[in-house]
């Protein structure tokens, strides 16, 4: 099981300007509508595929994040990338949800290339 990180430390990290990989693990469609500041699109059926290029580093602080506690993407991809040996993956499992809930601010439109 992967460790998680809660939205005050996240957001914490993130002022604090920690060098962390935001990770939405959901289908581009939903990124689209709205991501975490800064986020990579990583859907989590693609893992295998994407992380090799997306995430070369495999000693660098990856948050996986998908929808909500509900939804299982992220906890699958994060689990999948501590199998690929991403040696710092935090899931927030809240996701999204809580983030916007708390009155965050979110990006929208396509994912970087």
């Amino acid at each position: 099981m992967t460790a998680t990180i809660a939205r005050d430390e996240l957001k914490t990290r993130l002022d604090a300007g920690e060098p962390i990989t935001l990770i939405e693990a959901l289908p581009e469609e939903y990124y689209r509508k709205a991501h975490l500041p800064g986020a990579r699109l990583l859907p989590h059926d693609r893992v295998d595929e994407l992380a090799p290029a997306l995430l070369p580093d495999k000693d660098a602080v990856i948050v996986v994040y998908c929808a909500n506690l509900p939804c299982p993407n992220s906890a699958i991809a994060a689990e999948r990338l501590a199998e690929l040996g991403y040696a710092a993956v935090l899931e927030y499992a809240e996701g999204k949800q809580d983030w916007i809930d708390a009155g965050y601010p979110v990006e929208r439109g396509a994912a970087a290339a």
